[in-house]
């Protein structure tokens, strides 16, 4: 395969997988950004900077989603004791619902982009997807 359709099919596959993900959080009432929002951090607070580079965000940009966000009532700043200059962002109880309820969702609905591959290439698929994840999301 020529590397000009190579990267025709890579475009089409985070297509195939965007709108999947955008239909499972608008049947939330949550758009993609506030989705990935708040499963970043539905497990423990994340510092404000770091997420926003983890989301490959702007610092502006972050604090704007989180203003909408937060006015839903779904997450929360929280300054860090030791350091006061220092704002971390939680999900509130509500938002841990949901982002649970939404990671669970899409977990369960996002493989199925490949349900019309025989068990070896949804195995394949699996294995390389990990592969790529693995080498470029680096543990904080």
């Amino acid at each position: 395969m020529a590397h000009q359709d190579y990267g025709d099919k890579l475009v089409w596959l985070s297509t195939l997988i965007q709108r999947r993900y955008a239909q499972i959080c608008a049947e939330h009432d949550l758009t993609p950004a506030q989705a990935t929002l708040l499963c970043a951090v539905k497990d423990a607070p994340e510092q404000m900077a770091g997420l926003a580079a983890s989301l490959g965000m702007t610092r502006n940009a972050l604090s704007q989603l989180v203003d909408r966000t937060e006015r839903l009532g779904l997450v929360r700043r929280e300054s860090r004791e030791h350091d006061r200059r220092i704002t971390a962002l939680g999900v509130t109880p509500a938002g841990k619902v949901l982002a649970e309820a939404v990671y669970a969702e899409v977990t369960k609905r996002l493989p199925a982009i490949a349900e019309g591959l025989d068990l070896d290439d949804r195995h394949h698929l699996e294995r390389i997807a990990t592969a790529i994840v693995d080498a470029v999301v680096k543990p904080a």
